[in-house]
């Protein structure tokens, strides 16, 4: 199993940097994910350790082998792109062979690799169609069968559900997923989809301005954010965040609510709190946070409520049961041990 190195690496074009002096370590044999909103330099990270885009300075090595000059064939990737780039006039089973037969390997060895890869991801009954003859799922399972056939030492998938449907999307995370825990081939996944990214990545980088704000596991980014971007980026809903004065061990909330809590930095500080740690009370008391019901939407297993809390927008996650009426005032109460306070002016934790 081979890694990646990203070494202080600067990409611009003209004035415009996209990627600032960005440096990461992807662990032989993981499952790395970038994530980030439009625009934040992901897919140009992507294709930079691809060969498909130079930068400007620092360093990119895979398998320990330094490859900034490197032609994209020189480097053992294999990439899997977001329209899946299959050539139409030919069948799957050559589309799947074509990178191979370019090499010059063998019919036989081409053969059963095509074959092999077929099995593996359950398409062996596809291999003379032509790519219009499939759905979206199945030209995807091509694309990366096709990068599957030539054993490379990185994956590299560039947002590849983006043009599938819903249901679709997530049926193709389990396998991709599943896929990289049968064949341990280490994988660089870019998407703007914060939920892929947490239920795919060993680790998560989140980008943002072509700067890392912070690097994880799903879990850590998730419970322990560093900053108010990755804060309200991973989460479905969003966190809440509000305004909020600290006076000596007292926290200020909106509305006149206020809560006791050790280890404060003084002054205007910006709270956040995850829907899930909200709970709706029945007696007040000067730590919760009084508001009208606004909008309500059921999932089934949950209820997600919007409540306007002296004009701040609260999105608490309920009980299914929990069927409060629109207009109705209701109490919330924040669990102490997982809010998080952010510097309003840096935005760092």
């Amino acid at each position: 199993m081979s890694g990646v190195s990203i070494r202080n690496v600067s990409k611009h074009y003209g004035d415009v940097e996209v990627i600032r002096d960005l440096s990461v370590e992807v662990i032989p044999g993981e499952f790395l994910v970038f994530v980030g909103p439009s625009g934040c330099g992901k897919s140009t990270l992507l294709r930079m350790i691809a060969g498909l885009e130079g930068f400007q300075s620092g360093e990119i090595s895979i398998g320990g082998r330094v490859v900034n000059g490197l032609h994209p064939s020189e480097r053992d990737i294999a990439m899997v792109f977001q329209d899946y780039a299959l050539y139409p006039q030919m069948t799957v089973r050559g589309n799947m062979g074509f990178g191979l037969k370019m090499r010059k390997y063998p019919a036989e060895e081409i053969a059963r690799r095509v074959q092999d890869a077929a099995g593996i991801l359950q398409i062996e009954g596809l291999l003379e169609r032509r790519p219009r003859e499939l759905s979206g799922g199945q030209r995807q399972r091509v694309a990366m069968g096709r990068a599957i056939v030539r054993n490379p030492k990185v994956f590299l998938f560039d947002e590849p559900l983006s043009n599938l449907d819903a249901k679709l999307r997530v049926d193709m995370r389990s396998e991709i997923k599943a896929l990289h825990q049968r064949l341990k081939t280490t994988s660089v996944y870019v998407t703007h989809d914060q939920v892929e990214a947490m239920t795919m990545a060993d680790r998560i980088v989140v980008l943002n301005g072509g700067r890392i704000e912070q690097v994880g596991t799903p879990l850590e980014l998730y419970h322990q954010p560093q900053t108010r971007f990755v804060a309200g980026f991973l989460g479905a809903p969003a966190m809440n965040f509000l305004p909020v004065d600290v006076q000596g061990d007292v926290l200020h909330l909106p509305g006149g609510a206020s809560m006791r809590r050790d280890g404060m930095r003084q002054g205007a500080s910006e709270l956040g709190v995850r829907p899930e740690r909200i709970r709706v009370v029945d007696s007040e008391s000067a730590a919760h946070l009084r508001g009208n019901v606004g909008v309500i939407e059921p999932l089934g297993a949950d209820t997600l409520v919007t409540v306007d809390c002296a004009g701040h927008k609260v999105v608490a996650r309920l009980p299914g049961d929990s069927m409060p009426k629109t207009g109705d005032t209701i109490l919330l109460a924040l669990e102490p041990e997982s809010m998080i306070l952010f510097d309003p002016a840096t935005g760092r934790r």
